[in-house]
């Protein structure tokens, strides 16, 4: 089924609205973010909500208005006062009265005689503006409305305010809306009657048209029926999409898989260390998971240094048994190189064969491990997503394992079960994430969560101070390097930026080697691999003691002789990095420290911040917090990363209506799995609505 002929006005461009040029169209595409290669069309228009609304419903008459108020007066135009000759700077302005007083009406640049005929002398206009004071005299400069006084109901009393961008005028967009707005075609109602009647909200069309030409300033507010409507009407859909995702890639040709205990046995008895509870637990529920006939889709949540690493191993000895091989896909070189070092020497032990593949590596060396590959000699793949680019077959490839991904997104879901991978699929984040996340972000998974730590893991002692004491961090970083203990020092960026007045690591380095000489070493993004690499290997020897870095080593990196965390600027980073920075240390057996310093003044929330990460090391509390402060699309670091961006869903206030939604959406398709008939209809309508008829084809039919 194609999209609802009934949506063909909100996906025409831009371009094609009377009153849009290239020029405008251009910068409404740019705007409005559209993809790659594609204009803006009308429903962009309409999704993007109003942040505010002005009040033009106060006429109390000039003597009744106040500085800075949005005023509507009835006016008698008195006379006009252009600009002397040869003098631009001076105002054009306007006198002008009512019963109750006088007020003058400025416009500056005013050239050419339109102000003369928008106001003439001795006639009545309708003027909007705000009030301000010049000399003791009010004036409005600008006015934002002047209509005929029988043209009255043109101006709008409750105008909503918009978001705008250089080059794009208030009332430019306003009258595009208006325009798209008189298109937006009645829909059939996707919401249960249960839903609508519980909350008392209005249709979409109504809530819409409240939305974007409110009645009242209440209407234009985010908690009022019309915008709870909308958020819920965005998360519905994007919690369909979800879950029809998860039903394409779990039902269909899942394997049922069989183990003998041989591989995990062996597995288990390489391990140094016997699994924790909570990693049991993982394993458990993973092997559960392959031995149905279903697919698995599983993310394991666990705090930095849980043991993830471990649990997945598990997963791909199991596999093994059951006669597939394993892939592990790691956000970056580092990451992979590291998982490599780790599984390794296990696996060898074991009898599995292991391939490491990078960009980096030599020709005939990745020539070689796609052919242990292919043939099935190899059992496991360790790499960046550039494994799959190209090049790689795989004997008969039972389970992916992506660490790290919470960019991993559904498309990205979707394209690896396209490559006729239809594998198990293991998700690891260290970023423990709130429920209400699981559920945007992951709604179509189930969750193990690894609680507890490793044995032997030290508490870390959390200290907060003020970058004025550095004098005393580093006498005290030079005592604790003496006794022999390494340290992190994480600054923030690269390079110096005018308006972020940061020590650069670049700088920071420089004057960390006046005090430790050779045993500091620099690690930042804008560095060649190897310059990293060498870098890195140096501080994993113990050559170097310090590690000056910007946040490249937050994920995954592992040196368990250091001991101290100092973090610079503290304040600029979100509670889940700082979490995430300071499982870095207390990796070994000593008692190790982290030590945030901040610079003044602090914000209330970066207190706040700062506050929650020396008293608590859980996690999960941790990230309950940290949406609690920020918002959601910073806690899972999706705002670069074009996660599901919420257009009329502001999860602050909306966040209850995910449940909602969650459960209405599985409700549904329950119900109805094929989404036919007038329900069917409705929903597909939402999904292209909001642009997640992606998941349409999912849908096998009945």
């Amino acid at each position: 089924m194609s999209r609802p002929p009934a949506l063909d006005p909100l996906f025409r461009s831009l371009h094609s609205i009377k009153g849009v040029g290239p020029q405008l169209s251009a910068l409404l595409t740019r705007f409005f973010g559209a993809p790659e290669g594609q204009e803006a069309i009308a429903l962009d228009l309409l999704m993007h909500m109003p942040t505010g609304v002005v009040d033009r419903r106060r006429m109390d008459g000039i003597a009744g208005t106040f500085h800075n108020q949005v005023a509507t007066l009835k006016l008698h135009i008195d006379r006009h006062l252009p600009p002397p000759r040869g003098r631009p700077g001076v105002p054009h302005r306007v006198f002008a009265h009512d019963e109750t007083g006088e007020i003058q009406l400025v416009y500056f640049r005013a050239q050419g005689g339109w102000v003369e005929k928008l106001l003439p002398v001795g006639e009545d206009r309708y003027v909007s503006g705000t009030i301000g004071f010049f000399n003791g005299e009010k004036q409005i400069t600008h006015p934002d409305y002047v209509v005929e006084a029988d043209k009255f109901d043109e101006m709008p009393l409750v105008e909503p305010v918009y978001p705008l961008t250089q080059g794009l005028s208030s009332r430019a967009l306003t009258k595009l809306t208006r325009q798209v707005l008189g298109t937006l075609p009645e829909l059939p109602e996707w919401g249960t009657p249960e839903t609508l009647a519980n909350f008392k909200w209005p249709s979409f069309f109504k809530a819409m048209h409240l939305a974007h030409e409110p009645e009242t300033p209440d209407d234009g507010q985010l908690w009022s029926p019309a915008r709870m409507r909308l958020a819920y009407d965005e998360y519905l859909a994007g919690q369909l999409a979800l879950l029809i995702v998860r039903s394409q890639l779990i039902a269909p040709r899942g394997i049922a898989r069989r183990f003998n205990g041989l591989i995990t046995g062996a597995v288990t008895a390489a391990l140094p260390y016997t699994l924790t509870e909570g990693q049991r637990l993982a394993v458990e529920d993973i092997l559960a998971d392959l031995a149905a006939p279903e697919r698995m889709s599983r993310l394991v949540q666990g705090d930095v240094g849980a043991g993830k690493t471990v649990v997945a191993l598990m997963a791909m000895a199991a596999v093994a048994e059951s006669g597939a091989q394993s892939v592990m896909m790691a956000p970056t070189e580092l990451l992979a190189n590291q998982h490599f070092r780790s599984l390794a020497p296990i696996c060898v032990k074991a009898g599995l064969g292991v391939e490491l593949l990078t960009g980096k590596m030599p020709a005939a060396d990745r020539r070689a491990a796609l052919a242990r590959l292919k043939s099935g000699e190899s059992t496991i793949a360790v790499g960046t997503h550039a494994l799959f680019q190209g090049g790689v077959e795989f004997h008969n490839l039972g389970l992916t394992v992506v660490d790290e991904q919470h960019r991993f997104g559904v498309h990205q879901r979707l394209a690896l079960s396209e490559k006729g991978i239809h594998a198990d699929l293991l998700v690891m984040t260290a970023t423990p994430i709130p429920r209400t996340l699981v559920l945007t972000h992951f709604g179509d998974m189930a969750v193990s969560i690894i609680r507890d730590k490793p044995r032997g893991r030290q508490p870390i002692d959390t200290a907060v101070l003020s970058i004025g004491e550095y004098a005393r961090v580093i006498q005290r970083l030079q005592a604790r390097i003496a006794e022999g203990a390494q340290a992190f020092w994480v600054c923030p960026l690269v390079e110096e930026s005018e308006h972020l007045e940061v020590m650069a690591a670049e700088e920071r380095f420089a004057e960390l080697r006046k005090v430790f000489g050779d045993l500091v070493v620099l690690v930042h993004g804008k560095m060649s691999g190897a310059a990293k690499a060498e870098a890195m290997e140096r501080f994993s020897r113990n050559d170097a003691k310090v590690l000056v870095a910007t946040t490249v080593i937050e994920v995954g990196v592992d040196v368990p002789n250091a001991t101290i965390m100092i973090i610079e600027h503290a304040e600029r980073f979100g509670l889940a990095q700082l979490h995430q920075l300071r499982g870095r240390v207390g990796r070994g057996s000593q008692r190790s420290a982290c030590l945030l310093l901040y610079k003044d003044p602090l914000s209330e929330t970066a207190t706040a911040r700062l506050e929650t990460i020396r008293k608590t090391e859980d996690g999960f509390e941790i990230a309950e917090k940290d949406l609690e402060l920020r918002g959601q699309g910073d806690v899972l670091g999706t705002r670069q990363s074009g996660m599901p961006g919420y257009h009329l869903a502001v999860p602050d206030v909306h966040r209850h209506l995910l449940e909602w939604a969650h459960a209405d959406a599985k409700a549904a398709l329950t119900r109805n799995p094929g989404l036919t008939g007038p329900e069917g209809e409705a929903l597909r309508t939402l999904l292209y609505l909001f642009r997640k008829d992606l998941a349409l084809p999912l849908i096998r039919a009945g």
